[in-house]
């Protein structure tokens, strides 16, 4: 079940992330064993019907950058994602905050935009589809 949790905008905080990038699955799996990972819904935008990643976010945008939905339906990316998933879990928390500060939050978008850019080498590429066989001429 890739959802912890039913979508609802005045429930759990919900973090959607690509699951088909290992180097995203990794982090992601590191931050639900903390405490506090339990007030979020953990969503694999790869995973899930497009539907169940709510109004104003696509696949295709829910793939691209990691997104949380915070309880009042706002919807959040990049490195502000992170600094609101943060500011909810016990022992990062003062990481979150740590980006509030304003050049401080910039520079982690600016890093977080780098990730993106080199993400590709880490995420699988799907296999192209196999080809029919070719028809042999008898040999005469």
């Amino acid at each position: 079940m890739p959802t912890d949790s039913p979508q609802t905008t005045d429930g759990p905080v919900q973090v959607f992330y690509d699951g088909g990038c290992p180097v995203c699955s990794r982090e992601i799996a590191f931050y639900r064993s903390r405490p506090g990972a339990d007030g979020f819904a953990w969503v694999d935008a790869s995973q899930v019907p497009e539907a169940e990643l709510g109004s104003g976010l696509s696949r295709d945008a829910a793939l691209a950058r990691m997104h949380v939905r915070l309880a009042d339906g706002r919807l959040v990316t990049g490195a502000a994602a992170f600094a609101q998933m943060w500011r909810r879990m016990p022992g990062l928390r003062w990481l979150g905050r740590l980006l509030a500060i304003p050049p401080l939050g910039a520079c982690a978008e600016l890093a977080y935009q780098l990730f993106l850019r080199l993400r590709p080498i880490w995420r699988p590429v799907r296999p192209p589809a196999p080809r029919p066989p070719v028809p042999r001429s008898p040999v005469p």
